[in-house]
């Protein structure tokens, strides 16, 4: 065995003599266990929290999405069509066309997205599977689908035939506009449905059939702003878009689920690193203590040191000794604290104490990686402050 790592480890698991030191050693590896176990749940926690704010957008946004590289629209045609049927990894499309247009409501007005959708769509997103009210679109139907701040906001109920839902759809061409009919195109949709998903979400969409929305736009019938896309499980992401691009050209963009929310996933890694650096702050903070432990356990052992370096025993072995005995305490003290953070993590994902409101509890997440960083963080802050401390053994120490 390495003759350091043997001393080391005596070190680590004999008391000194010295009261003082014990409990500057216990300190130092409380500091440790607790530091470590409150890093791992602030990350596991803010992992929860990730998927939680995703979970929302993951309800309308598709696994892959092919947009149009340049202008609003792009053409399908049958034999692309049938290339993509014989996807092995596809196992839902949806055609789609999306403009933003302005909605009327007993004289209230509000400006939103109209997204005309196929009889797929539904195979494709789960935007059912939240909060919903009333019924979906009927194909070939002016049935439309409302968002519930929309609705919210134009004093909108379903089925009510007092009041229609008017739609303005700018008239493309040139010359003079005299009056609101020279400028828009409107027509009288029926709400059959109310969705609830996300703030956001809620007052951005109004679903309607795509040939509806095909017709209001002067869209040609295989004219499309999007193609969704839903996978089958275990599929290859990478192939698909490589296949995808293929079968569409060049001049259409496709996107997975991260790239549509590019902006929400880059706010949330941000503050994703700003929490761990916050606790990197704390860990070092806690190191100090290790530091003054491992200063003081080698004063104490001097008189051994000065023995084992008489006999032979070189200075930066010596200093190995403390530096080692410091990261083995750091790398126990770490597994400990991860081991007690996945328990507080399990106990309350499993019995939810913790709660945001009556109904909704804190969301939290065990990951690999977290447990990773963790170990990682504490063992190389540790390596780094007991090379720190180990440097205090020298020659003129030991004269």
């Amino acid at each position: 065995m390495n003759f350091s790592l043997y001393i080391a480890k005596r070190y680590l698991r004999s008391a000194s003599k010295n009261n003082a030191i014990n409990i500057i050693n216990w300190i130092a590896t409380i500091g440790i266990i607790v530091g470590s176990m409150a890093m791992f749940v602030i990350m596991s926690v803010f992992s929860g929290l990730v998927d939680f704010s995703l979970s929302f957008s993951n309800s309308v946004d598709p696994d892959l999405k092919a947009m149009p590289l340049t202008g609003k629209s792009y053409l399908i045609s049958p034999d692309q069509e049938s290339k993509i049927k014989a996807l092995k990894d596809v196992a839902f499309y949806s055609k789609v066309a999306e403009e933003q247009l302005l909605f009327m409501f007993d004289e209230k007005q509000q400006v939103a997205n109209l997204k005309g959708v196929d009889s797929v769509f539904t195979k494709v997103s789960t935007i059912q599977e939240g909060s919903f009210s009333g019924q979906w679109i009927e194909p070939g139907t002016l049935q439309v689908v409302v968002g519930g701040i929309i609705a919210q906001k134009l004093s909108l109920g379903l089925m009510d035939v007092n009041n229609p839902l008017e739609v303005f759809v700018p008239k493309a061409g040139k010359g003079d506009i005299n009056s609101q009919d020279d400028a828009f195109r409107k027509d009288v949709l029926v709400p059959v449905g109310i969705y609830s998903v996300n703030e956001e979400l809620d007052a951005k969409y109004v679903f309607c059939d795509l040939a509806l929305l095909q017709e209001l736009l002067d869209f040609k019938p295989n004219q499309v702003t999007a193609l969704e896309f839903k996978l089958k499980p275990g599929a290859n992401e990478g192939n698909v878009i490589t296949s995808l691009q293929e079968i569409l050209g060049d001049n259409i963009v496709i996107k997975n689920r991260v790239q549509l929310n590019d902006s929400l996933y880059k706010m949330l890694n941000t503050e994703n690193i700003a929490v761990y650096l916050i606790f990197t702050l704390v860990i070092i903070v806690v190191l100090f203590n290790l530091i003054g432990a491992l200063i003081m356990m080698i004063l104490e052992k001097k008189g051994n040191l000065k023995t084992l370096y008489n006999l032979g025993t070189e200075i930066k072995e010596l200093r190995k000794i403390f530096l080692l005995q410091g990261t083995l305490l750091c790398v126990v003290g770490g597994i400990i604290g991860v081991v007690l953070g996945l328990i507080i993590v399990f106990v309350q994902q499993q019995f939810q104490l913790i709660m945001i409101s009556d109904t909704l509890a804190y969301p939290v997440k065990i990951t690999i990686a977290n447990i990773f960083i963790v170990l990682a963080t504490v063992v190389v802050l540790g390596f780094v402050a007991s090379l720190i401390a180990s440097s205090r053994v020298s020659k003129k120490l030991m004269e």
